[in-house]
């Protein structure tokens, strides 16, 4: 009877704890610069936190439900000239939809803040729920720790009834981790490797076995619906859970047909939703990020966290990592609406265009161009009244879409630091060609916003509708390469922007 209390509180308690921990929709969002050691090392950071004092990493959880407007006062406190002390915010998945201000890329939607200043983000999600993020758009800013999940819950969610579990205590939080601050480590020929990999904000470096490991805690014979969140700057990492299988059911905020698996391949910015049954014996289990780029193995625990079983002994798991049905993305497929647009023909959208990616040592470029970001942001100058992408960006840095049309782009892999995972802002998108899969799927592609491209057998080949006008991002989200030009942006009916009137804050971001 004292062990079924004792559940029965620990079920309350989960419940209750997830109620009062998570932020939003409406909230203030300070930056400020704070030193934490999450794997032993003590450093300066960038953070984000409800209040000042509360900063931490990763950043608070910000929830709202699908329809809420939310409004996000960002401050900016910072003061470490050894990093970045201008900031902005970018809410990665959320469409944006009539608030392309509020999407956050210096140099695209809007000017940076300054320190000492603050900017309030107002955007609705209608129709939107599911798994997101948000984090700095300003240069590579995030990788000194300004990122954190975003959840938008779907009251309606069809997967409810399988699962018991779903608040803050079930979002699981992969990230790279660094020992110098972002802006010197970008001055390095090629991209940093990583020292640590972070589970909801803990690790190990090969120096410091000590550091505290991520707990997980699970009440046998409940059912979890764990969203898991790449806040990663490079590398993507290969998620396992010993002894368990993992039911996805989500990606990148859109609901996909159930598809079990146990092993996932996670690049930088996806999100996958699973769900997990707790009906092992009652023990601890390791929990397993295996990053691409940084620390091998998990000797010391580092790459891991702890599942740990309520009424299991506190100790480090001994389980052993079995893999035999890792997740192929070309068999994830969507729970509704699973055509992609337009006609089922390679090459037959409205508009085909080509983007490959090449490196010269020390730059990226896309179709022979590397992005600059201007000092007058693209949208800024639309509003200004430039009306043709040739008066916005040097030729191959933009391209200009219609309004009411498919289209379709083609993305070689093999690139020098392949795989990139290529993000795009204002939509999701439907993969018609998976990295791995020479298959063109017209008919059920997974929708996701974004994709990794592979390697150099590969042709990732995406589809989308321009139904959101505005200028759009579309990047590698290994955010070195960002910083080194791997960006291009889609002027989406221009015309239709030009009408827009954001806040009289926003067009104060840019004045001195």
């Amino acid at each position: 009877m004292q062990v079924q209390a004792l559940l029965r509180f620990l079920e309350f308690s989960f419940v209750v704890v997830g109620a009062y921990a998570a932020i939003g929709p409406s909230t203030n969002l300070f930056i400020e610069n704070k030193f934490i050691q999450p794997d032993g090392f003590n450093r300066s950071t960038v953070l984000a936190g409800e209040t000042a004092d509360s900063v931490s990493f990763p950043g608070p959880l910000i929830v709202g439900n699908t329809g809420d407007v939310f409004t996000i006062n960002v401050i900016d406190e910072l003061v470490d000239q050894t990093m970045l002390t201008s900031t902005s915010i970018h809410w990665h998945g959320l469409f944006q939809k009539g608030s392309d201000w509020a999407d956050g890329p210096v140099g695209v939607t809007q000017c940076p803040i300054k320190p000492g200043n603050s900017f309030q983000y107002q955007f609705s999600v209608p129709g939107q729920a599911g798994t997101f993020w948000y984090h700095s758009h300003d240069s590579t800013q995030y990788c000194d720790g300004l990122r954190g999940a975003l959840v938008v819950y779907d009251p309606n969610d069809p997967y409810k009834p399988q699962y018991d579990f779903d608040d803050d205590s079930t979002v699981i939080t992969l990230a790279d981790w660094y020992h110098a601050p972002a802006t010197l480590l970008g001055m390095t020929p090629r991209a940093p490797t990583p020292l640590a990999t972070l589970i909801n904000g803990k690790g190990r470096y090969a120096e410091d076995p000590t550091a505290e490991l991520a707990v997980i805690s699970v009440i046998p014979n409940k059912r979890y619906r764990f969203r898991l969140v790449s806040i990663s700057c490079d590398p993507n990492f290969e998620f396992t859970i010993d002894n368990h299988s993992m039911m996805i059911i989500e990606v990148d905020g859109q609901n996909i047909q159930p598809l079990t698996v146990d092993s996932i391949t996670i690049s930088a910015g996806q999100r996958y939703s699973f769900i997990l049954q707790a009906n092992k014996q009652v023990s601890n289990y390791w929990i397993r990020s295996l990053p691409n780029s940084g620390p091998p193995g998990f000797t010391n625990g580092v790459n891991s966290a702890i599942l740990r079983y309520v009424g299991a002994p506190i100790a480090d798991p001994t389980t052993v990592k079995t893999v035999s049905d890792p997740l192929q993305e070309w068999r994830l497929q969507p729970l509704i609406n699973p055509a992609a647009p337009g006609v089922p023909i390679l090459g037959a959208a409205d508009k085909n265009i080509y983007l490959n990616i090449t490196f010269n040592g020390t730059l990226f470029f896309v179709n022979n161009a590397s992005f600059v970001p201007p000092t007058k942001p693209v949208l800024l100058q639309i509003l200004s009244g430039a009306h043709s992408v040739h008066e916005l960006l040097p030729a191959g840095s933009i391209y200009e879409l219609p309004p009411n049309s498919v289209i379709e782009l083609s993305m070689p892999g093999g690139s020098a630091g392949s795989p990139h995972p290529i993000h795009l802002h204002g939509h999701t998108f439907s993969v018609i060609r998976s990295a791995g899969s020479k298959i063109y799927n017209y008919n059920n592609p997974v929708r996701r916003d974004v994709v990794s491209i592979g390697d150099s057998n590969d042709n990732v080949t995406i589809r989308f509708e321009t139904d959101n006008a505005g200028p759009w991002l579309l990047h590698c989200h290994i955010d070195w390469h960002l910083d080194r030009g791997l960006d291009v942006v889609f002027a989406e009916d221009i015309p239709d922007i030009a009408k827009q009137n954001p806040p009289i804050a926003w067009e104060n971001l840019c004045r001195d």
